[in-house]
This record gives C-alpha cells, structure tokens and sequence, in this order.
C-alpha cells in the first residue's frame, strides 16, 4: 500500500482481543497468504479461537497479550505477546504477529510491533522477546530489525509450510533500557 493510500485512510486503531473476535480472527487467519507464514495449522474453526480467547479471558490480569489491529471495524491484523511459564524463564516471551494480505505494507505491523515492545517494556516485567520467523518471509525479518530483534541463529527444516520443510530465523529482542529499581527519596538515607 501505498504512503499517499494509507495516508487517505482513517487511523488504526488497536485493542485487545475478546471472545467476540473469534470469527474475525479465524477468516483472517484462514487466509492462505496468512497462515503460511504461521506455525499454526490452516483452516482454523471460529469455535477454536473462541476457546483459546475465553482462555486468555478467564486467566485474569497476566502478562499475556493479544492485541487487535482495526480501521473502521476490519480487522487489519494481529499480534501476541506469550510469557513463558518456566521459573527461570519469566522474563521472556513468545511473540506472534500477522497482518491481512490486503493490509500488508501499510503500517499495520509497525503499530502492532510498537504497541507490543512498550507493553513488553514498560509494563510486564518482561526482558526478552522470542520469535521465529521463516527464512523467506524478507518483510517481517525487516519489521522485526527495526524494532531490535536480532537473529540468534537458523534452525533447518523447522516446519512442514505446503508439504515442503522450511527453515526459520530464530530472533530475539532484549530490553533496551532495563528498568532499575528507584533510590530513597531525596533526603532519606540510602
């Protein structure tokens, strides 16, 4: 999409995933220039996304995150922040994202991608995010670099994509400024 198209359009608009998007989620990611780039399998059931966001509602405040791109009602697309439930590992977690075919290139991922780093930084304690991404999928490795993430190595034939086994990029982000804990007021000892 164009900068003079996108620019035409009203903004996007971003929220957390309910129950209710079910059926908006499971046609977007339905799509076969979607779930390509997934590791999720095809023809996902609106009953299955409904099961996994009731899960995510019923769980209560936790650092988990799934959070919906929008322009006047269309779902644009998608993105999920997972924390990883080890012990040793809770400063980390998944991330997930996908952008409509008929969206891509108009700024969804960067709003999406934004949206998640500040949430993973600011707000759930969180000092690592994870993702792989398939090797041939040249627009997300570039979104995911602008943002930080690193490639921290290749795992071959990661995943069966269309009958035939595909490598991914392993790719990480660390905090780019840790949080640290604040000193004693101004005139208490310290």
């Amino acid at each position: 999409m164009s900068p003079a198209a996108t620019a035409a359009l009203p903004p996007i608009s971003l929220r957390r995933a309910t129950p209710a998007d079910a059926g908006a989620l499971a046609r977007q990611l339905a799509d076969a220039a979607v779930f390509a780039n997934l590791m999720q399998l095809p023809w996902p059931t609106e009953a299955l996304w409904r099961q996994r966001l009731e899960k995510m509602a019923a769980a209560g405040e936790t650092a988990e995150l799934l959070l919906l791109a929008e322009r006047g009602g269309v779902l644009l697309g998608s993105i999920g922040l997972h924390p990883v439930e080890r012990v040793r590992r809770r400063h980390a977690a998944m991330l997930g994202s996908s952008v409509g075919a008929a969206h891509q290139g108009g700024g969804v991922g960067t709003a999406l991608m934004q949206a998640a780093c500040d949430y993973a930084d600011r707000w759930a304690q969180l000092l690592r995010l994870e993702l792989t991404v398939f090797v041939d999928n040249a627009r997300a490795i570039a979104l995911y670099r602008r943002f930080g993430f690193q490639e921290e190595g290749r795992h071959r034939a990661y995943a069966l994509r269309d009958g035939a086994y595909v490598d991914v990029l392993s790719m990480a982000r660390l905090h780019p400024h840790p949080p640290a804990a604040l000193g004693p007021p101004p005139g208490e000892p310290g």
